[in-house]
């Protein structure tokens, strides 16, 4: 499959993924949390990453640039989820207080403070609202993370690598 087709995949998975999340909160009410917000991020960083890489076409260095950034992006939402998921084990008596919400501290606190409450969660975060086969959103943003982390490091490491060997 060639890379600009791999990358429009990926991109049209995240724009997936996103439209689920708006679903979720606008139509199913489920408010998302810090951390939520952060997985959102890292879902357009990577959709983002992906678009352009689908528009560029790029040759087998640029596929391997752009496979490196989809780690990146994919790997600090990975990161972000796994926070997440640790919140969400904690026994209830270890779970952090619930702070206010992420407009609100859009609102009132600067931004490097916004993120770094947001990095830390909140006993919002821990809190489990919904569960598919077993996985909580956190979860599910997990293992699509883990996904995207390992299709940038094929891009990375072994894309192009069979056409090589059949040109020689």
């Amino acid at each position: 499959m060639k890379a600009r087709a791999i990358f429009a995949c990926i991109f049209v998975v995240c724009a997936g993924l996103l439209g689920v999340a708006y679903y979720m909160e606008h139509v199913m009410g489920l408010e998302p949390c810090p951390l939520c917000w952060l997985q959102r991020f890292g879902f357009m960083g990577v959709g983002l990453v992906s678009f352009v890489a689908a528009l560029h076409g790029p040759g087998q260095f640029g596929v391997r640039v752009y496979g490196l950034l989809l780690v990146a992006t994919a790997g600090a939402g990975l990161g972000t989820a796994g926070r997440q998921l640790w919140l969400q084990s904690l026994p209830a008596d270890q779970v952090p207080a619930c702070g206010p919400s992420v407009e609100y501290m859009l609102d009132v606190l600067p931004l490097a403070e916004v993120l770094t409450t947001a990095l830390r969660g909140t006993g919002d975060c821990a809190e489990v609202v919904w569960r598919f086969l077993g996985l909580s959103i956190p979860g599910w943003t997990a293992v699509f993370f883990a996904l995207l982390v390992l299709t940038g490091f094929v891009m990375l490491f072994h894309h192009g690598k069979a056409k090589d060997r059949i040109a020689d």
